[in-house]
């Protein structure tokens, strides 16, 4: 007769710690994302985090060649899949050109993540039209146009998709010489809601991430005018800037199978900025 061995309570303990290292799965495997705007800032965060959940990552870029090689190389070093291709995404015929290529390179299409925009200030009675349509044309008929050449992709292919737009606290909170960005994150909230409906029966998801006051490279003017800062800070209850990995990170959850049941909603990532605006 064959008896049991009783295994010690450490030991049981030692294996129960061990078996979610085993089962670890990249939340991004096998998946096709493209990010635009993807060479700086929380875009290149984006991508870089994609990569390492184990998706293939096609990175957006407008400019020199030599512009989205930061990304591509942090990409490449941790064992990543990328490729960059540069895409105006306010011009149809680039879009339909970027979505095109992840498709030839990797065999179809998962993820979007408009990231890509532009802003300047001016007072309203003074902002210059080109301006507006410039901003307008980027940060809304973008993320229009990839998401519908996208959509189109997935509806294809079958299997359901993400599509996360990188929006702005200032898509409800009001900015003062900044009404073209303003309007631009207002309407981008509208596609997001409008959209998420009409693709749903395809099980494609359509989510916003709106960050408040991030850290990139562009912000440098800012922390080199302490008042300015200290200004800035006073309206964010936490304090302090936001990190783009910490955006990049809520990209990865609403891209996941994790958010399978997540559509229509924007997710605000800005220390408290909207809940202490106005209660002063």
């Amino acid at each position: 007769m064959e008896h049991s061995q009783k295994i010690p309570i450490a030991a049981k303990r030692a294996v129960m710690l061990f078996l979610p290292i085993i089962g670890f799965k990249m939340r991004l495997q096998n998946k096709v994302a493209i990010v635009t705007g993807a060479a700086t800032g929380i875009g290149q965060a984006i991508a870089i985090r994609f990569a390492r959940e184990g998706a293939a990552v096609v990175v957006d870029y407008i400019g020199s060649p030599d512009t989205p090689n930061k990304t591509e190389e942090a990409i490449k070093s941790s064992g990543g899949k990328t490729i960059a291709v540069p895409a105006d995404i306010s011009k149809p015929d680039q879009v339909q050109q970027l979505v095109d290529s992840a498709v030839k390179e990797y065999g179809r299409l998962d993820i979007v993540v408009n990231n890509a925009g532009i802003e300047k200030k001016y007072a309203f009675v003074d902002y210059p039209l080109e301006e507006v349509q410039k901003i307008i044309n980027v940060n809304l008929i973008g993320p229009f146009l990839v998401s519908q050449a996208a959509a189109r992709q997935m509806i294809k292919q079958g299997g359901g998709g993400r599509i996360v737009n990188i929006s702005s606290v200032h898509e409800d909170l009001p900015m003062p010489t900044n009404s073209a960005y303003c309007v631009s994150k207002g309407g981008l909230r509208m596609l997001t809601r409008t959209i998420s409906v009409e693709l749903a029966k395809h099980n494609i998801t359509v989510n916003n991430i709106g960050p408040g006051a991030v850290y990139t490279p562009i912000d440098a003017d800012v922390e080199a005018q302490p008042e300015m800062e200290k200004a800035l800070m006073s309206e964010i209850p936490l304090n302090r800037w936001g990190k783009p990995e910490e955006i990049a990170g809520l990209a990865v959850y609403l891209a996941s199978d994790e958010a399978s049941y997540v559509t229509g909603s924007t997710y605000f990532i800005d220390g408290g900025m909207l809940r202490q605006a106005g209660s002063y």
